[in-house]
């Protein structure tokens, strides 16, 4: 899982922080601190996807599993692992 983690924060730093972490912790909001707008959270999508070779379904697409580096760590691991969260389920 620190793979995943790790693999994240870099996408996130190189992406959208201009490779500087200041102040990113691992539960930072990505879109209370205006780390990710909309358009950054289909690119996050993208990169989970093209690099974990999942599918994030519509009803995935919730703050709960894309808005930190904790969430998105939680929800890919979930997803590897066979299931999701969902806003219908959690």
């Amino acid at each position: 899982m620190n793979d995943i983690k790790t693999s994240i924060r870099t996408f996130i730093i190189d992406n959208f922080l201009f490779g500087t972490a200041d102040n990113l912790k691992d539960d930072t909001s990505f879109l209370e601190e205006g780390i990710i707008d909309s358009t950054g959270v289909l690119e996050l999508i993208t990169f989970l996807e093209e690099t974990y070779d999942i599918t994030v379904d519509d009803e995935e697409l919730i703050p709960e599993n894309l808005d930190s580096i904790n969430n998105v760590t939680a929800f890919l691991s979930t997803k590897l692992e066979g299931g999701a969260k969902t806003a219908a389920a959690g």
